[in-house]
């Protein structure tokens, strides 16, 4: 069986104060704006331990993005990636892209040529060891495939 111990009682005569606080022994706000700065710039330059740069969010997948964002359409001042031409990017872990995309319509006058800039384009990124392009018409583009930025600068907003 269990045997309660007897809960003990002592008396004491006081209680030491404890020392107080004194603004002297405060940091002062430029100490402090240091230490957050600091805590900041190490935290904003981690990266995430596995970061695959052929995934989306990767560098070399947001590089390939960048270099699409710079081709535009030569009748629409929006560039194929916002106004929602390009259906896929892939890219392999030995660094080949695949680039999934479609046209306005069919017989664009650009038909036969974006792509081969698309490809070239791509291809030209830094750490890119291959591109290809697939022109696809299904599902067919339309306007609600566009970015809201395209819409912006389209007045469609």
């Amino acid at each position: 069986m269990n045997e309660e111990k007897p809960f003990r009682v002592e008396e004491v005569d006081g209680v030491e104060t404890p020392p107080r606080a004194r603004v002297e022994d405060a940091e002062s706000p430029s100490e402090k704006l240091e230490r957050k700065k600091d805590y900041l710039e190490g935290f904003l330059a981690q990266k995430p331990q596995s970061e695959d740069p052929a995934a989306p969010g990767g560098a070399l997948y947001e590089s390939v993005v960048e270099a699409l964002r710079e081709i535009y359409d030569p009748e629409i001042p929006v560039n194929i990636y916002d106004l929602g031409l390009i259906y896929g990017v892939d890219v392999t872990p030995d660094a080949d892209v695949v680039v999934t995309m479609t046209l306005t319509t069919p017989h664009c006058p650009v038909a036969e040529s974006m792509p081969g800039e698309v490809e070239l384009r791509v291809s030209s990124v830094p750490g890119v060891r291959d591109a290809e392009v697939n022109l696809v018409w299904d599902p067919p583009w339309d306007p609600s495939k566009m970015s809201d930025e395209a819409r912006l600068e389209l007045g469609m907003l």
